[in-house]
């Protein structure tokens, strides 16, 4: 059961982030509402959904979920803090579930990093 949680998590993370692919890449009115109203409307909203995709995919490869972790992070850090500062935590009356979702996945992939923190090599040179 222990190893259970280090395994399915990456699996829910990217399925989070590969879920939200389809608005982004089919510009759904939502989406380029929140990208219009941060100044990223059309090129962000594309390039994030770019990054969102890579990170996905490197969930689901064992030697880069924290690679995958990290880039999430940074990902949904900028989702997070646009909420709070121009956007507001309620979209279109959708009762905040974007902001949440963006910070359980934001936490879910903290935990992934957290559990591979032994995988990621730094060479002492640097």
């Amino acid at each position: 059961m222990k190893k259970l949680g280090p395994s399915i998590l990456p699996i829910i993370v990217a399925i989070i982030l590969i879920q939200t692919l389809r608005f982004k890449f089919t510009a759904h009115p939502d989406s380029v509402y929140i990208f219009t109203k941060v100044g990223l409307e059309p090129y962000g909203r594309i390039g994030i959904g770019v990054l969102e995709l890579i990170a996905g995919v490197l969930l689901l490869i064992p030697k880069t979920t924290w690679i995958g972790a990290v880039i999430t992070m940074g990902v949904l850090g900028g989702a997070i803090s646009m909420h709070l500062t121009k956007l507001g935590i309620e979209i279109h009356d959708d009762k905040g579930v974007l902001f949440f979702t963006a910070v359980i996945t934001f936490v879910l992939s903290a935990i992934i990093l957290w559990t591979r923190r032994k995988e990621i090599s730094i060479h002492k040179n640097l």
